[in-house]
């Protein structure tokens, strides 16, 4: 008989960064989440908590915010491209006044709010003009996933405030060429060049959409008998779309919204909605995630007076220029109120504006750090806010029949 010895094998396993990445944030997910289902709370909180506690500011457990931020942008450009199926772009188109008028307003008294209180807390003009444009947006993904939980989407108050935000989006740009104009970096000729020509791309294709009652794509038959090639045909439509108005210097959100509005007026990709809606909900939980990232709850705990002050300031100004804009265009006191509150928080794209202000040197860091605690401040109380103007609405309305 021979002897057998044991036989030592060392398995050196590596670990996939990114898998890891993933998994963690799926425990956490499910873990936060089952407690706010339980709580009745949405789960757009949850997700920013998640980011918070596992982020650098908080356990440290992942580390990689470029990742995160990276697909936390893929969810923003799904989202959208998501909205532009859903929605009906005709009656956005025909209710113009509420969106460009309304945008415009809320801008100009953002800054005009800001100014004041700049002028008593001694701030320099640029950081008015930084915050005037970071608390005048709001945020498509919150405004956007409330409008779908409550079904009201296709409802006149959420055709008005869609419309808003896609306007909001658009006004970024020139909102950037100003900042960087302030800062001393002017853009070139050939930049301004594309944006023109971008700008004027999406007015010809947002035309030839709305004269088209049914879009039929090549190949049609084979392609509505084939499930698989219509979801790549729509994700080469959204992130299409997408790189072409970043490439014109535009917002890519906003090209993901028009390549969703081609994708629904074609008969042969009717269902495309339902099978990429699961890519959503990941990519859209990872975009609030990389919010919570960034917020340093030791800056959050040492200035809580100015930012509560900026929280506060940020949802009373933008609820109630909000409710008297759409008011001043035609809409109910219930809805208008109501539309104001959906409306109050600060936008994603505020993040972009206030680290352009930051990198381009016309804010300092606690300026800027003090933009990200109060954005991700009024995402985070955002829901609550809106709980709290419709509990005021309801008791009002009760109160008149009573």
């Amino acid at each position: 008989m021979g002897n057998f010895g044991l036989l030592s094998i060392s398995v050196d396993i590596k670990v996939d960064p990114i898998l890891l990445i993933l998994v963690m944030l799926s425990i956490g997910i499910i873990l936060v989440s089952f407690v706010f289902k339980l709580l009745k709370q949405p789960y757009v909180i949850a997700y920013i908590l998640v980011g918070i506690l596992m982020g650098p500011y908080g356990l440290r457990l992942i580390t990689d915010e470029s990742f995160i931020s990276n697909m936390g942008s893929f969810g923003l450009v799904l989202l959208l491209f998501f909205i532009g199926m859903e929605i009906s772009f005709p009656k956005i188109v025909a209710n113009w006044r509420i969106p460009v008028l309304g945008t415009l307003i809320q801008i100009i008294f953002s800054l005009g709010i800001i100014y004041v209180v700049g002028s008593i807390l001694n701030w320099q003009f640029n950081h008015i003009i930084v915050l005037g444009f970071v608390i005048s947006l709001s945020s498509s993904a919150i405004v956007i996933s409330f409008l779908q939980d409550k079904g009201l989407l296709a409802s006149n108050l959420g055709q008005n405030v869609i419309g808003i935000l896609l306007v909001q989006d658009v006004l970024v740009v020139p909102m950037l060429i100003l900042l960087n104009y302030l800062a001393g970096t002017i853009l070139s000729t050939l930049d301004i060049t594309k944006q023109i020509v971008g700008g004027l791309l999406i007015l010809i294709i947002t035309i030839w959409i709305l004269k088209k009652k049914e879009i039929h794509l090549p190949f049609g038959k084979q392609i509505r008998k084939d499930y698989e090639i219509q979801v790549f045909i729509a994700f080469a439509f959204c992130f299409g779309f997408s790189l072409l108005t970043a490439f014109f210097g535009l917002s890519s959100a906003l090209g993901a919204f028009v390549a969703g509005i081609i994708v629904s007026k074609a008969e042969e990709t009717t269902w495309v909605r339902n099978s990429l809606h699961p890519f959503r909900i990941v990519f859209v939980a990872l975009f609030f995630v990389s919010v919570g990232m960034l917020i340093d709850l030791g800056f959050l705990i040492d200035n809580i007076g100015i930012v509560s002050l900026m929280v506060l300031l940020a949802f009373i100004t933008n609820n109630f220029i909000n409710t008297m804009i759409v008011r001043f265009l035609g809409e109910n006191w219930r809805d208008s109120l109501y539309t104001g509150a959906i409306l109050a928080q600060i936008g994603e794209f505020s993040f972009i504006l206030g680290g352009t202000g930051f990198f381009t040197g016309l804010i300092p860091k606690h300026t800027y750090q003090l933009i990200i605690s109060t954005i991700s401040v009024t995402l985070v109380i955002s829901p609550l806010w809106i709980f709290f103007i419709k509990s005021l609405i309801v008791n009002r309305k009760v109160r008149k029949n009573n």
